[in-house]
This record gives C-alpha cells, structure tokens and sequence, in this order.
C-alpha cells in the first residue's frame, strides 16, 4: 500500500482533532452532572419547616444549579494545550438541536404605534399624541383588536374643522406617490395599514437571517394569528440569551454621521448648564424660567471657555441654590487616564446617563446649542473606566438627518485589524453610497466621523483623506463576537420597526426526554447489530469493518463538534444514511475481493484488485450523492441544511475509514502473515451465479409502479397529506401544574380529548409545559372553535387526572392555563420554496455528474427517473395510510429530510449498478444488451441485499424502540430503502436498457 506513512499520520491527526474537540462535551457532562449533585445535597438538606412539592424542589434546585454553575463560570475546569474555563468548554461543546435538546422561547412584537412614529411626520403633535393615548387603552382592554384602525377613529373623533387631517401628520416626499396632504383620513389608514403589513414582513425576513447568521439550525418561527406583529421564536441550544435578545432587538438602522469638536461646544455647553440651573432653580422657587434664563445669558455673555465658566463667581452665584443640578457634576472630562478628545464632550456614569440625557433635551436648554448638535452615547463602557460611557456630538444635516444612511451598504464583515488584535467590521458600499461616501470624507478631513446604528455610536474615527470606492471599516475595540454580531446584523438588513421582547423562557426538547433516550438506546441496539451481522456475513474481514464504522462515527462527532454544527433529528437522518453507505463501501470492496478469489487469485492479490476495481464504483456512488448534499447546504434552509451537513461530513469520514483505514488493517494483517477470511461456508457464495431475468421482468414491473405511481397521484391530489403543525400553525397553550409532569404523559392524555396528539414540551419550570395542537385549526377565526379547543384542553386534563380534585374549568383558565395563542406555520412559505428549489437543483447537479461520468445521458435519465419514482410513491403511501396506520404520519419537518434521505440512498444503489453495466459494457462489446445487464445486475444483488439489510436493521430497530414520537419519521425511511432497492434493479436499469445503453453505434443506425 502506497503512502501509509501519510495515511497513518492523517488518521492519528484526525482522531487526536476528534478527541480534542469532544473532550469539552465531556467536561461540561461532569461540571453540570457535579451541580446538579451539589444542587440536590444542598436542597435535600435544608430544613423548609414543611414537606416541598415536586415544582419548589426542583425549583431550589435549579437556581442552587445556576448559582454553582455560575460561580465555576470563570473557573478553570479543563487542562490540555492551554487552561480552559467552563465558559470556553460551553462554548467548545458539541451542539443538540431543539428536538434533542431544547433552546429558548422568545415572544417579540413589531408594534403598531413604533410604526407609525417611525412615518409621522411630528410625533410631539397634540392630536396624534391623544389619539395613541386613546388607542392603546382600548387595544389594551380588548386583545386582537387593530390598532391602527382603533387610531383612526380615536383620531376622527377628535379632529376638529380647525385641527388638520391626518394626512397633514404623514404626508411627506417620500411617500408622495401613496398618500398626498389631500388625502382622506381613511386613505392614510389604508397606507397606514400596508406600511404595518411591510413591516412585520420585513422583521419576520429580518429575523430569519438574523438567526441563520448567528449559527442556529432548525430554529421555529411562527406568527400570531390573533395579535397581529407578534412572534414567537423557538431556539435551540443557546448557550448566550443576552446576546440572541440584543440580536433580535436591534432595528439595525445605520448612519453616518459628521461630528463636532469638543472645544466648538465649550462655551455653548457652558451656556447650556448655566440655562438648564437657573430653569431647575426657577422650578423650585415658582418663578419665571424665561426670565432667569436671560437673567443668567447676560452674566455669562463674555465667558470664553467651560473652565471660566465653570469659576466664575457669576457661575458660583447662579448655582449656589442648585447643587448637584450641574451638567458638570455628571459629565466629567477625564476618567481612567483617558481624556475626552475629538468629539467626545465627556465621560458619564451609567446611573447618570438618563438624567443628562434628559437635561441635555429640555427645550430652554437646546436654544443654548445650534440648531443641528445632536448627542449620542457610545455604545458599550468604557474599557478604560468600567461603567462609564462617552457622550458624543454629532451633527446633523441641514434635514435634520444624518449625512448618509446604511441603505448604501451591500456587504459587511468581521476580521481582525491590521494594526491591532481587536476585531473590526469592514462594510462594502453600493455606486450611490461610494460616491457620497467619497464627498462626506473629502469635507471632514482632519474631524471625525461617526459611525450610529440604532443611534449608539459605534466607533468615530478621524478622516485622513478622501475614501473612495465605499470600503471602509467600524472600529470600537470590539471583541470577535461583538464584531461577528453587528457584521451579521448589517448583512441582514433592518427592521422598520424595533422589535419588543414580550417574554422569554428555557423550553424542553420538542421529541421529549423519554422519546430522546428511546431513540438513543434504539439506535445504539441498530448498530450493535450492525456490527454482528457484518461479523457474521464476512467473518475477520467483517470485524475489520466494524472497526471502520465505528472511526467513522467517531469522526462524524468530532467534525460535528470542530465546526459547531448542530445535530437535530434530520442529522440523525443524514448520519443513518451515511452508515448505510459506510457499509456499503466495505460491502463493495469485500465482493470484489471474493470475486478475485473466486478467479483463483491468492488472497494479497485479491485484496489489492478488489480495491482497486471497487474504487470506481464507491467514488461515483458517493460523490453523486455529496454533491446534491452540497447543493442542499448552499440553498437549503432548517431542516434541509441540518441534514445535509451531517450527511457531507458522514461521507467524508465513510470514504476516509471505509477506504484507508481497513486497507491499513489488511497490510499489517498480510504483512504478518495473518489469515484473512471474507466470510464463511454460509456466506461465502451466497449470491453467486444468478441468472435472473431482471430485464425480462420489466413489464410486470412498470405495471406494478405504473399502478403505485397513479394511485398516489390520485391520493395526493384528493386526500392530500397530513400536514403536521409545522406547515399549518396551531393553537398554544402553556399550562402550569401544582407538581413536576412528563411531557409525554400529558401529550397521551390531551390524545384522547383531541382525537391528535399535540406536540408537549417542558416550557420553564419541570410543573410547566407548552401544549400546541392542530385541533380545528382550519377554523382559525371562529372564537367557538377556540372555546371549544379550550374546553378539550380541560377535559383532557381532567380526565388523565393530571389536575387536582375539585378544579372547575373556570379555576383551570385563571390558575393552570397561563397562555392562550394561535400561531402561524413554523416552515414559512418562502422556505417550502427554497427547500424544493434545492431539491431539483440537487437532482439536476446529480444528473449532470452522472452524464460526466457515465459519457451517456441514458444513465442520467434513468436514475432520474427511478427518484422522482421513488419519492412520488413514498408520498402516495402516507397520503393514503395517515388515517389508517396506528402511528403519527404527519409531514413535518423531519419528513422533509427522510425524503431527502432516499434521495441519497436510491442514488447510491443506482449508481452502483450502473457502474457495473458500465464496466461489463466494456468487458463483454459484441455481447447480447440484455444479457450484459441482467449479468450486471445480477453481480451486485450481494451487494444490494447486505446494504439493505444493515441500513434496514438500523431502522428497524429504531422504529420498534425508539418511540412514538419519531415512529412516522423511522417509517418513511423504511419505505424509501425498501422503494429505492427495488427501483434501482426494476425501474433504472430496465430504462436504461429501453433508452439504449450498451447499443453500439452501427446497432443505433439499424434499428433507425
């Protein structure tokens, strides 16, 4: 074996990367198993004065948990190349998605009046003023209702023949071509309303890349179907709340904005302080504000500088009644060895920042400034001096506005500076934005510019000549998170609106514990049998096989781990197809060494060509299915991506273990002359000299899937499919008991009270859970169908004895059921589209690579066809079993990457056989087409039969055992191995065989 001094070196640098990278998951294990320990002694041991329910037990101990966990925060908890805390291990840790492991729950609203403030054009206006007032306490009183609307006719009943329209409040220049000053008021309702409706489809698109940027895969986003702006956000396993809050919070709007020096603003700042004392003094002794202010103006005409100011007697006098009320009691011009410079004004506590603010924006106190200063704050403390922040003076234009907007930007993102080891922000800007971009700093050269989103001041630097060409970059000695962040927020865009958090809360896995441990210990019985059969089909050469599948697995976790990527239960998906086709691979190589043996070879040379001869067909089985993998990564989304990362990173490591690692083993096997075995008496010719007439079968075939294919068309056009809450939205329900529940006891109770199971999850608390279920959800607008979900809410309950005797309905509403909401489909419309875009552009790379590879568009077409085959009849059979099989076949997605998963498999078993004719073709020219193809069939039915039955074992084991939850799931991939078997020897290749493969070109001109 050529090499082997690299490919031992590669292996032992993988496996090392692997353990490094897993090592933290397992040091995280033990510090939170060591809390919960701590967490439970400290509780258990404490004296109450009385017996603790299940609910406070398990509250004490979770905050003892947090509290130990947050005081080993910062602790060095792992020793290896350098000294880790258990922050960085968490950080470090291999990743669950929401199915496996819960997130975070965040409800945030996109508010109707923000909008609306954010188009009139005063917001101090009287009338508009009394009309929001009056707006929001009936919105307030009645959920559900409109607010705009409700805004409009608080506005007409207080709208006078002398008060102006509201068209006058928000008819601008920009929007002349929707709404003019002689518009009706209900004409401005209706832009009103539209410019509402862009909104919250701006935030929700907003939102989605925020999240997909910041790294979370398969996240849930729904709206609210009866409060209108209002989502809610399932995340999975986030480790940073504040962060994910800040995130979504942001409007991200961005501006650039010109400054002043601080010293222009010296004695108008004095001005301002001696105004804003003499109008506190005025306050406190009654007394006029206007004459006090000139008053003070005329003594302070000819000071020169803040520090005169400061010291004059005048200053003295004026204040001597005011202490404390000074702007400069608060605002201080040095702190931490740092001095204010350029246009920073001065230094102010973080406690103090409102009251300043406040002063600084009182009207007696603004006529001391020009017309166009406008104040900032920087946007994070002071690394200098910790809990202090800058006050910044900007700049506006002669609008009003700031000199250019972060519309201009096309592309923003983190790297670290060149002349610092802190992280930056490089934008790129569209032709419009490089131009006055180009013009703003040729005017400000020497003077700052200021950098604002969502106005905190980000960074400030000075110009030092003019920026062509719209690159520039936000510097603010940011950290690479805090850079990573504002980079993925300006990509993503902004929202018109900000966004308010209204509740956020830890939710339980959606699969539930039990269903998780079920499934685990399920797959771990699979592939325990896995390695039994392959010992028991192919004897020694089988153990060295199992010894590859499980690097492989190994290997899976640790890139997994090294890249963050998140397992879900669609990677799962990806990880069962990719043991399959790690088999598959060991499957190969073992056959072709039986046929060389078979061919008298001894058994060094046998393993040498069987290697050799089964390459072409491992590398074209796989490398058709990783490039719709990657074309599923790039385009996909949710589910879809989660699934094709894990199946990119499975094939990998199965061709690096399935390929190199047992031809390691073999070479120190033959080296020391051990003896090899490919199988035993039973096995050793099984599957050999088959003489089936696959080809003659066809017929009988094409009338069998002929007849599948049309009876599923017909289903699916008539019965549909069951489409699970994912697709259709539902009715949420968060319910608190008096003790601890399992989710799965409450998802089998509320079963019978609504004819379906809902979907249960531990929301909070281990006594709290959140109930959604599709329950008449087709009368989403009828309040008697939601009355009538509450009432089989209760009974559900009440029947499975799960609330307390003696608890009435009424009791129930007020006290166990805390919420109440009817939400829209997590898998959006746009992402149904993107998921089956990909798809087909998946199907169309495959082709493509197949007709490569193969010089033949019949071979591409035929596989092509065998999916499309394959899929339509999967779906036909749950569109006509859903409301007859004794489990959940609801299309989620999950079902979306088991369709995906066949995709993958049927190609693979394809491709396989193809190789074959396409090596016999070449062996056996003048041979009869028939007979070539059935012979290359035949060859492979070993093969066919031993990938099968492993990957179906898997499967098989994890359907029975893994719980009801997934039991839908574990059955769309068992039809799909078994559907795509079958079409890859009755329906790809008997294509094949009509559209001409294998026809020499005289033969083609003959028949023409």
């Amino acid at each position: 074996m050529r090499n082997r001094g690299a490919i031992i070196l590669l292996s032992v640098l993988l496996a090392i990367i692997s353990l490094y990278y897993l090592s933290f998951t397992f040091v995280t294990n033990k510090v939170e198993g060591d809390a919960e320990e701590y967490a439970k002694a400290v509780v258990d041991n404490g004296n109450y004065g009385r017996q603790l329910t299940d609910a406070e037990r398990n509250g004490l101990i979770d905050i003892q948990k947090k509290a130990y966990l947050d005081s080993v925060d910062n602790e060095v908890v792992y020793r290896l190349i350098r000294k880790y805390t258990y922050k960085d291990c968490k950080e470090r840790e291999m990743n669950l998605g929401l199915d496996l492991r819960g997130g975070m729950n965040i409800s945030l609203e996109i508010s109707a009046e923000d909008v609306l403030l954010s188009l009139v054009r005063d917001p101090n206006d009287p009338s508009l003023q009394k009309a929001l007032e009056t707006a929001r306490t009936q919105v307030k009183d009645q959920t559900g209702t409109n607010f705009i609307q409700t805004f409009g006719k608080a506005f007409d009943e207080i709208q006078s023949a002398d008060k102006p329209a509201l068209a006058y409040l928000f008819a601008t220049s920009t929007n002349s071509d929707k709404i003019q000053i002689t518009s009706t008021n209900e004409e401005v309702i209706k832009y009103l309303e539209k410019e509402y409706e862009a909104a919250i489809g701006n935030a929700y698109d907003v939102i989605n890349k925020r999240i997909d940027q910041f790294g979370v895969v398969q996240p849930n986003i729904q709206k609210d179907v009866a409060v209108k702006g209002v989502f809610h956000i399932e995340l999975p396993g986030i480790k940073d709340p504040e962060r994910v809050e800040k995130l979504l919070k942001q409007a991200a709007v961005l501006e650039f904005w010109e400054t002043y020096n601080r010293d222009e603003l010296a004695n108008q700042l004095a001005t301002a302080d001696k105004y804003l004392m003499a109008a506190k003094n005025a306050e406190a002794s009654r007394t006029d504000i206007e004459a006090a202010k000139d008053t003070v103006a005329e003594e302070i005409a000819d000071t020169t500088n803040i520090a005169e100011a400061k010291d004059s007697t005048e200053v003295n006098e004026a204040v001597e009644n005011a202490e404390g009320n000074s702007i400069f009691d608060r605002l201080l011009p040095q702190v931490g060895g740092r001095g204010a410079y350029g246009p920073v004004i001065g230094f102010v506590k973080k406690a103090d920042m409102e009251s300043v603010m406040e002063d600084l924006n009182r009207k007696e106190v603004k006529t001391a400034f020009d017309k166009n200063v406008v104040f900032a704050w920087g946007f994070k403390e002071l690394k200098e001096a910790p809990g202090y922040y800058e006050l910044i003076a900007l700049k506006a234009s002669k609008d009003g506005k700031a000199a250019l907007n972060g519309e201009v930007v096309t592309n923003a993102q983190q790297e670290f500076g060149q002349t610092s080891a802190t992280a930056e922000v490089t934008m790129a800007m569209n032709n419009i934005g490089s131009t006055q971009w180009a013009r703003i700093t040729k005017e400000n050269i020497g003077r700052s510019i200021a950098i604002v989103l969502d106005n905190a001041v980000y960074s400030y630097p000075t110009v030092n000549d003019e920026i062509k060409g719209g690159r520039s970059q936000i510097t603010g000695n940011f950290t690479l998170e805090e850079a990573t962040d504002l980079a993925n927020v300006l990509k993503a865009g902004k929202m018109t609106a900000p966004a308010v958090i209204l509740s956020k809360e830890v939710v339980g896995p959606s699969l539930g514990q039990k269903a998780i441990n079920s499934g685990m210990w399920s797959f771990i019985i699979a592939f325990v049998l896995v390695l039994l059969y392959m010992i028991f089909y192919y004897n020694k050469s089988g153990l060295v096989a199992d010894v590859a599948l499980i690097c492989n697995l190994f290997l899976i976790f640790g890139v997994m781990a090294s890249i963050g990527a998140v397992l879900t239960l669609p990677g799962i998906a990806g990880m069962v197809l990719t043991i399959g086709m790690s088999v598959d691979a060991n499957v190969l190589i073992y056959e072709r060494i039986r046929e060389e043996m078979r061919a008298g070879k001894m058994i060094k040379s046998a393993v040498a060509d069987g290697y050799k001869n089964a390459y072409s067909a491992i590398l074209d089985s796989n490398i058709t299915t990783i490039l719709i993998g990657i074309v599923l990564a790039y385009f996909g989304v949710g589910p879809v991506r989660g699934f094709a990362t894990t199946l990119i990173i499975g094939i990998l490591t199965s061709l690096f273990t399935a390929i190199f690692i047992t031809r390691l083993i073999f070479t120190a096997m033959l080296d020391k002359d051990r003896k090899i075995t490919i199988g035993n008496k039973l096995t050793m010719n099984a599957f050999t000299n088959l003489h089936i007439d696959f080809i003659g079968a066809k017929k009988i075939a094409f009338i069998i899937s002929g007849t599948l294919i049309v009876v599923s068309i017909i289903s699916l056009c008539t019965r549909g499919l069951k489409q699970g809450i994912d697709f259709t939205g539902g009715r949420n329900y968060v319910v608190k008991f008096d003790n601890n529940v399992v989710p799965e006891d409450v998802a089998k109770a509320l079963e019978v009270s609504f004819g379906e199971r809902p979907v249960v999850k531990t929301f909070g608390d281990a006594n709290q859970v959140k109930v959604t279920t599709q329950y008449r959800i087709q009368d989403i607008k009828d309040k008697a169908a939601g009355e009538e979900a509450d009432q089989k809410l209760y009974e559900g309950l009440k029947n499975a004895k799960l609330l307390p005797e003696g608890v009435d309905q009424q009791t129930f509403f007020s006290d166990y059921r805390q919420t109440s909401q009817v939400v829209g489909p997590t898998v959006a419309d746009d992402i149904k589209t993107k998921s089956v875009v990909a798809i087909l552009l998946g199907l169309v790379v495959m082709f493509l690579y197949i007709l490569l590879r193969f010089r033949k568009w019949q071979y591409s077409l035929g596989a092509s066809i065998a999916l499309i085959h394959d899929v339509v009849i999967t779906l036909g059979i749950f569109s006509l079993l859903y409301s007859v099989m004794p489990f959940n076949m609801e299309v989620d997605q999950s079902f979306i990457a088991a369709i995906l998963t066949i995709v993958g498999y049927s190609i693979n078993d394809t491709v396989v056989i193809f190789d074959r004719l396409r090596e016999y073709t070449g062996l056996f020219p003048n041979r009869d087409r028939k007979t070539t193809i059935n012979a290359a069939v035949n060859s492979t039915v070993g093969r066919t039969i031993n990938t099968s039955m492993t990957t179906l074992v898997v499967l098989l084991a994890i359907f029975i055992f893994g719980g009801e939850s997934i039991r839908g799931f574990c059955f769309a991939l068992l039809l799909g191995v078994v559907i795509g078997t079958y079409s890859s020897i009755f329906i790809a290749s008997p294509i094949a065989y009509i559209l001409g493969v294998g026809k020499k070109k005289n033969q083609e001109e003959v028949s023409k």
